[in-house]
């Protein structure tokens, strides 16, 4: 039996980590990741290239190999960084050349910057010579670098992870980088993948986002996906307020990446935008059943369209849901309809790998929500719901990665006077995403249930609930 997910993205074999930006050329989304072909033989310390997968709709990925190769010059292997298409030949490697630009450590160290470009539409990759296009200053942190075009200033804007700052860097050929200012933020750990971009909401707002992958674990936050809305000049980014959102609660959303949504004519909307991360964490990221059962360890989050909206209280922020496209793979539809629950319900259903999506209502209850992955002597489950306060995805009854049983429990705020919660969970053969209230929350983790543990239950906590329109859906995807 297999542990490879059924519908989200896994690496054909060996070892993937970090996602890259995708990129849309000719109608599709080219999709980068951090790919190691020795991992089996030596693990993680045996460095990696840059492999590719492309996609039309963001569900369904064809496999195209490695596009920028590891250890083929002097400075080794290939980190995180960016693609981005440029169009007006500004690097001089010709009109429409796909520019990458990635961290490089040749003395496992020192951390710069350097350059590859593609001419045949991103399929494979040269390196610009070997000296990095922008060199490191003398500090330990120095890497993934993001480049965005700012097209009202005539320029390239990149983002670096600096420690815990985020580094500012301006360039008109992408071949010589200037720093300009920085964004500092401590206590969430070491910022890696930073981001920026801008968003459009509903209400004709735009905001500027930063984001990083940062551990906040130490202080009791998330080790995901933390982000700022506020505004960009250009140079400076200015936060609106101090302290960060997160973009996920759970335990393995990381290295996340965000980009740009091209409707069908390739027009980009300023409304939407789309987001994917490594469903692992580096605290242990070498345990997985795939590797033995299936041969390979790496596996992402469902694609997101992630919007900008604004609470009650008029901020902003940025709200998920799995991408649309997810509907055209449906192959089953279950209709359980409504459901009154008080202690716990046993659905005659079994499956290891689903959507289940419904509204639970109750006048007062301490908690409701859904066992998933449950065994048939139901003493292992994964538990997802709302307990008085907060919203939260529990993987301590089952089989999971996190030896030390600290991280078991993802929680996320909830207000019980609302007595009404909407939940979409996404369930596949080792995670769980559960969209909390049209996505103002998400929290995705690492499960690896036995295959054999395939029933469903709802619960309820000291009180009685209505799970309304309670629908399950399966998904083919070849």
């Amino acid at each position: 039996m297999s542990y490879r997910a059924e519908y989200h993205f896994t690496v054909p074999d060996q070892w993937k980590n970090d996602p890259q930006r995708p990129v849309w050329i000719d109608g599709e989304y080219h999709y980068y990741y951090l790919y190691n072909a020795d991992y089996v033989a030596g693990g993680t310390a045996t460095g990696t290239a840059w492999r590719l997968a492309t996609s039309a709709d963001l569900v369904s990925f064809t496999d195209r190999g490695i596009a920028v190769p590891k250890d083929t010059t002097p400075n080794g292997d290939v980190w995180s960084g960016s693609a981005v298409i440029d169009s007006d030949n500004m690097a001089g490697f010709g009109a429409g050349a796909v520019i990458v630009i990635a961290t490089m450590s040749p003395d496992d160290v020192t951390q710069a910057q350097y350059l590859y470009y593609s001419t045949d539409g991103g399929r494979t990759f040269t390196p610009h010579g070997t000296a990095p296009v922008l060199p490191n200053p003398g500090v330990r942190d120095f890497r993934d670098p993001k480049v965005i075009r700012d097209e009202e200033r005539g320029r390239w804007v990149m983002t670096l992870a600096e420690n815990d700052k985020v580094g500012f860097y301006h360039s008109t050929d992408l071949k010589s980088w200037t720093y300009v200012s920085g964004f500092i933020r401590g206590g969430i750990g070491v910022l890696e993948c930073p981001d920026l971009f801008r968003i459009t909401a509903g209400d004709g707002t735009a905001k500027w986002v930063v984001g990083v992958s940062a551990n906040g674990k130490g202080s009791g936050l998330p080790n995901t996906y933390a982000y700022w809305t506020g505004s960009f000049d250009g140079t400076t980014f200015t936060a609106d307020a101090a302290d960060p959102q997160w973009l996920d609660h759970g335990w393995d959303w990381y290295a996340a990446v965000t980009f740009e949504k091209h409707r069908s004519d390739g027009s980009v909307d300023p409304s939407v935008r789309y987001a994917m991360g490594w469903l692992n964490n580096w605290d242990y990221a070498n345990i997985t059943p795939t590797i033995d059962s299936d041969g390979f360890n790496g596996t992402d989050s469902i694609v997101r369209e992630i919007t900008l909206r604004r609470s009650s209280t008029g901020a902003y922020y940025l709200a998920s849901q799995p991408v649309g496209a997810l509907d055209e793979h449906v192959s089953r539809t279950v209709q359980l309809g409504d459901l009154e629950v008080s202690g716990t319900r046993v659905l005659d259903y079994q499956g290891t790998a689903y959507e289940l999506t419904c509204e639970i209502a109750w006048d007062q209850l301490t908690g409701a929500g859904f066992q998933l992955r449950r065994s048939p002597d139901g003493s292992r489950h994964v538990d997802a719901g709302i307990y008085r306060d907060y919203a939260f995805l529990n993987r301590r009854p089952t089989v999971n990665p996190d030896a030390s049983g600290r991280w078991q429990e993802s929680r996320s705020p909830f207000d019980p006077a609302a007595r009404t919660v909407r939940l979409r969970i996404l369930v596949d053969r080792t995670s769980v995403e559960m969209f909390v209230d049209d996505g103002r929350y998400v929290h995705s983790s690492e499960v690896f249930p036995y295959l054999t543990d395939t029933g469903l239950a709802l619960f309820t906590i000291d009180g009685t609930a209505v799970f309304r329109n309670t629908v399950i859906r399966e998904f083919t995807v070849s």
